[in-house]
């Protein structure tokens, strides 16, 4: 008896041992199946992330590309940089070298740590007293804040308002053929009184002083209205002119007159003051070792920016006759 429940107590044990065993095989294949099931999961994902990459990023990335190339923009900078700013054409209100659009790219590149130094490259005939005065004060503000060097490269001509620009920045760079200065302001409005006499209309205008309406194109001209916008211009001009010898006076000649509104050559400009030295965008950009150019702008709007640019230009044509003249640094 002893020696049968011996037995039947070894059957239990080895019954029980197979058991476990079965139990554990049991463990190994449901985890063997969760982790293939995991890798199926994982797989499947980057299937997805995949056909996202291909169905959706791709064309945003290729349209993004696209754009870029057709708008000049650029991503970055992603190294240490030389930022260029354009001033170019006309300095007015909505136009590319408008205070509105330069501006935000004068900060963008004085912001930018990896922008070592900012170049003002400059093309334009100048403009608007008004636009130029908020492109200046803003680098004058941002030269405080960001400390770095600024230098204003001239191409064809820096002229007036573009010139006032120029001046604020630490040196100026003109090429020997480049056209520099037109120091000082000018007032043209339209006189078509005489032109509307001979189909016998007339313009009947009220206004609430003398000089009110001096401006107004189809209000004759008087003594007093020609003395009042000749002090204007004369008020405007010699400001510009204060301007340049407070940021210039120890580089300009005491015997010239630079308030004349004329124009000089690169050279001339150099040796009377106006410049600090002769050269080009390539030639300074090529004496560069070790740091690239980084265009922040502004561009244009690319091709939707056309047809509003030409809506804008005949208006613009259209209203000119009929709006009063405003005074120009050009």
């Amino acid at each position: 008896m002893e020696k049968e429940g011996h037995n039947r107590h070894l059957g239990s044990d080895s019954l029980i041992v197979q058991l476990l065993a079965e139990m554990r095989e049991q463990r190994k294949a449901f985890r063997e199946e969760q982790l293939l099931a995991a890798a199926e999961r994982r797989s499947v994902q980057r299937w997805n992330v995949g056909l996202k990459v291909v169905l959706i990023i791709a064309p945003l990335a290729g349209a993004a590309a696209y754009f870029a190339s057709a708008t000049g923009f650029s991503f970055g900078p992603f190294g240490d940089v030389i930022g260029v700013v354009e001033i170019k054409g006309e300095i007015k209100d909505g136009a590319l070298a408008s205070a509105e659009k330069v501006v935000p790219a004068l900060e963008a590149a004085f912001r930018s740590a990896r922008v070592k130094q900012v170049v003002l490259k400059i093309d334009s005939p100048g403009g608007s007293p008004v636009e130029a005065e908020r492109i200046v004060s803003a680098l004058v503000l941002y030269k405080q804040k960001y400390p770095k060097p600024v230098t204003a490269i001239i191409g064809n001509l820096g002229a007036s308002a573009a010139y006032m620009a120029a001046m604020h920045a630490d040196r100026i760079v003109a090429g020997k053929y480049s056209l520099v200065g037109s120091i000082g302001a000018i007032l043209a409005p339209w006189q078509l009184d005489k032109a509307i006499a001979q189909v016998k209309v007339s313009q009947r205008v009220y206004s609430s002083g003398r000089l009110k309406a001096f401006l107004n194109p189809f209000t004759p001209f008087t003594s007093e209205s020609d003395a009042k916008a000749t002090e204007l211009v004369n008020k405007v001009g010699g400001a510009f002119v204060q301007d340049l010898q407070a940021q210039r006076g120890a580089r300009l000649n005491a015997k010239v007159d630079y308030g004349t509104g004329e124009v000089w050559s690169g050279m001339e400009a150099k040796a009377l003051g106006l410049i600090d030295e002769i050269g080009t965008m390539e030639g300074f950009m090529g004496a560069q070792t070790k740091l690239k150019e980084f265009n922040f702008g502004p561009r244009d709007e690319g091709f939707g920016g056309l047809s509003s640019q030409l809506a804008k230009s005949i208006l613009s044509l259209l209203g000119e006759a009929n709006a009063p003249s405003a005074v120009q640094l050009r």
